[in-house]
């Protein structure tokens, strides 16, 4: 089966069909174009679909990820990454193995089927210039045979006439002659132009256009088992990522399987245990009969003059200042008022209650935490410190790898002078001790609180072992063991605990502790333009260029309270320093003072 045979005559069908074979096989290539450009698409759209739900660095999302549930939820956004990198690679590999070689290859097609159609085409040209000399020869034949008749006619016209002369029949008969002799050699080249026709046409039908054909054929065949080829790429490319896709998904798998209930419920214990006992049973109060009444809210200030223990406010221990309530007398008198009205405003309970959730919520959002976590709950400031002394000792272990890789350093260029100069290691090594010696102090400060803490909660524990025992053995003279409990919009604790003479319950210094109010949030810093000598009740010494924290700004009077540290404040002359105020600290202070009002 040949196109050569069987399709000698079909040349122009032959021309159409190849044209339409490249057409197809460039419509698979745009095809397999826009195929890559989505799996490109897909797999960028699938990478900012992780992306955005990935956690944020330094976030509050961070802390939820320690959950099994939100870790596997991470995993599969990690897999899904990897899967959309799976269909670049689709992409990658359908551009270089289908769409790039293709394309290489219709130029190549394009250039044969040109080449080969030209061959057709001057192989027609030539069998129809041969035609055409074979017409002419025929024709000049045939011309040339009439002429040779008609002077043959009008020599026997002229020799049959007894009135034309001798000579005039003569000339008749040598131009018959003459016209003979043309049709001969006319005829002789007729059947020569003829019989090498022939051989042409022949070559033509049976020699060239098959060959020519066979060609294009092969051509074709080439393009069909090309385009079919690039189809089982197509098909390949799509298997190979089926294994890595499939782990993908099994990873998802495992970390779904890996959630676990349990585990999840018991973080949620650790994250938010405050270490406190729920609020015991109130007490019946008979109001039929006389009775001994407990310690009220009204008899605080009685129970101040009569010289009794002073209950708490809020939890609040004995000798602790309240916000903005100055510890050391102001030189000037116009400082007074604001501690008057701020005494009335705490006479209310509700008041003080509000006032200290504004009081804490001012000190975390300007970031003065108190450095001992103990505005935290007991369990949660444990482990808080816990983790402290876990950070200080990963940082003390940084700076000793540093110091004895310098003290190598220093080794080799004591031994081998060229190197180095040994002396220049030692400023960073004396650098280094410094720091962790401050580095350790740090720890043995918050092992000291870590201690404590632990100390007070075995402490409580036994304590509530032994009142739990007591209560059982007499149930009826425990009158009153209960506390009210406040929480703060931030998380942090107050006890209000009721101090009755009834109380049989062992008491420790533990609330203490944890109701201690923090000292006064910071509302800028500053630092001293001068030497001043605070020689006055109320007043605070300071250093040229030492830099301080600014507790409470100017009111008019001249006076800046300020504080060094925890123990250390007072009041400077305020041309005496140079103040940079926190702005949104300075509105919210404002703000507590006009609430104060």
């Amino acid at each position: 089966m040949s196109w050569g045979t069987e399709l000698w005559d079909q040349f122009d069908n032959l021309e159409k069909h190849t044209q339409w074979g490249i057409d197809v096989l460039e419509k698979f290539i745009k095809f397999v174009k826009e195929r890559t450009e989505i799996e490109l698409s897909y797999a960028k759209q699938l990478r900012n679909l992780s992306k955005k739900y990935q956690p944020k660095k330094n976030s509050k999302e961070e802390e939820e990820y320690r959950y099994t549930s939100a870790r596997a939820f991470l995993a599969t956004l990690n897999e899904m990454n990897d899967y959309a990198g799976q269909h670049e690679v689709i992409s990658e590999n359908m551009t270089s193995l289908i769409t790039g070689e293709l394309t290489r290859y219709v130029q190549e097609l394009k250039q044969e089927r040109k080449s080969h159609f030209h061959d057709g085409r001057k192989a027609q040209q030539h069998i129809e210039t041969c035609w055409k000399q074979l017409e002419a020869s025929k024709r000049r034949f045939e011309r040339d045979c009439k002429e040779a008749d008609r002077a043959q006619q009008y020599f026997e016209k002229m020799d049959a006439d007894i009135n034309v002369t001798k000579a005039d029949v003569e000339k008749a008969r040598q131009q018959a002659q003459l016209r003979h002799q043309m049709a001969e050699d006319s005829k002789a080249e007729y059947s020569s132009t003829l019989q090498k026709f022939n051989s042409e046409q022949h070559d033509h039908y049976y020699t060239h256009i098959p060959h020519i054909f066979q060609k294009i054929q092969e051509m074709e065949e080439r393009r069909i088992v090309r385009i079919g080829e690039s189809m089982k790429t197509f098909a390949e490319v799509d298997r190979q990522v089926i294994p890595i896709i499939g782990k993908c998904l099994d990873e998802i798998t495992k970390a779904a399987e890996s959630i676990d209930h349990k585990n999840d419920s018991q973080l949620v214990i650790e994250a938010f245990k405050s270490g406190f006992e729920p609020p015991g049973d109130v007490d019946f109060e008979d109001f039929t009969q006389p009775m001994k009444r407990t310690v009220s809210e009204s008899s605080l200030s009685n129970s101040r003059a009569d010289g009794k223990s002073e209950p708490k406010f809020g939890g609040k221990s004995k000798g602790k200042l309240w916000p903005f309530i100055k510890k050391n007398k102001s030189p000037k008198q116009q400082k007074e008022p604001l501690s008057h009205r701020f005494n009335e405003f705490m006479t209310s309970k509700p008041k003080i209650h509000c006032f200290r959730s504004l009081k804490r919520g001012l000190s975390l959002k300007l970031g003065a935490g108190p450095e001992d976590f103990s505005n935290l709950p007991p369990e949660q400031r444990r482990k808080k410190l816990q983790q402290k002394v876990d950070e200080l000792n990963r940082d003390i272990q940084k700076e000793m790898d540093q110091r004895d890789a310098l003290t190598k350093m220093k080794d080799v260029y004591i031994k081998n002078p060229q190197m180095g100069d040994a002396a220049s290691v030692d400023h960073r090594l004396a650098e280094l001790g410094q720091n962790i010696e401050k580095l350790r102090l740090e720890v043995q400060k918050f092992e000291a609180w870590l201690a404590e803490v632990e100390g007070r909660l075995s402490m409580r524990s036994e304590a509530r072992r032994q009142s739990g025992l007591y209560e059982a053995q007499n149930p009826s003279a425990v009158n009153s063991c209960a506390q009210d409990r406040e929480s703060s919009p931030d998380g942090s604790y107050t006890e209000e605990q009721s101090q009755e003479t009834e109380m049989k319950v062992p008491a420790t210094d533990f609330d203490d502790e944890f109701d201690d109010e923090e000292p006064l949030p910071t509302i800028g810093t500053c630092k001293a333009l001068y030497t001043f000598e605070g020689q006055n009740e109320g007043t605070i010494s300071v250093a040229e260029g030492e830099m301080l924290y600014v507790i409470e700004e100017d009111k008019g009077d001249g006076w800046t309270r300020i504080r060094r540290n925890e123990d250390e404040e007072g009041y400077v002359p305020t041309s005496y320093v140079e103040v940079y105020l926190d702005k949104n600290a300075k509105d919210v202070y404002k703000s507590l003072e006009k609430i104060s009002e």
